[in-house]
């Protein structure tokens, strides 16, 4: 690519290193997450309604078992469909990151490492839900579509596993933030020895 057309898109990047003001990937992460895990609680909540019954008798909340799995379900479509948006927007901002080469996160990465490792990750994850969505698609509407429990206890604890995967992947996430100061637009203004008092006035 021509280098005057790469200094002259440089130069129309904000303090954070992108061309808008507030870093979007970092957003729809946390509606990803959200999602996701509001998804599987959902479902394992509604897996074990026969147990929590006297709960919501207790607090006078009516709640029907297929209702908690009607947000089970729509939560993990939800998070399949917006997480493609996640992981374009993390490419596109991974592509403007210019982390230091010199440190080294606490897991003892440098940043080019750790960027490899998150977008890597990203894609995987994305395969996995879409994966556990078709499969949770599948026990609604064909295998348990008579049944009061419409998940099998292998998905549950599958979705538990990658909750765990997801908090290890999202520290590799928070580390390019905080330690590398990627799209930080404190961290790149300490950098550059301006006082933070005056920029954001």
């Amino acid at each position: 690519m021509n280098s005057e057309l790469i200094n002259q898109f440089s130069g129309q990047l904000g303090p954070n290193g992108l061309p808008y003001s507030i870093p979007v990937h970092p957003n729809l992460v946390h509606l990803t997450l959200g999602l996701f895990i509001i998804g599987i609680t959902f479902d394992i909540v509604g897996a074990l309604f026969p147990f929590q019954k006297w709960v919501f008798k207790f607090f006078a909340i009516s709640v029907e078992r297929n209702n908690l799995f009607d947000v089970g379900w729509y939560n993990m479509v939800a998070a399949s469909t917006i997480t493609f948006f996640t992981v374009a927007a993390g490419f596109y901002e991974m592509l403007l990151a210019q982390p230091p080469a010199d440190v080294k996160s606490a897991w003892g990465l440098p940043a080019i490492d750790t960027m490899i490792w998150h977008g890597v990750g990203g894609v995987l994850l994305l395969a996995i839900m879409i994966g556990m969505t078709v499969w949770r698609g599948y026990q609604r509407f064909i295998t348990r579509r008579d049944e009061e429990k419409q998940v099998q206890w292998r998905y549950l604890l599958t979705g538990v596993v990658v909750m765990f995967i997801l908090y290890l992947h999202g520290t590799l996430g928070a580390q390019l933030a905080a330690e590398f100061g990627v799209h930080n637009t404190a961290d790149k203004l300490l950098r550059l020895g301006q006082d933070l008092n005056t920029a954001f006035k």
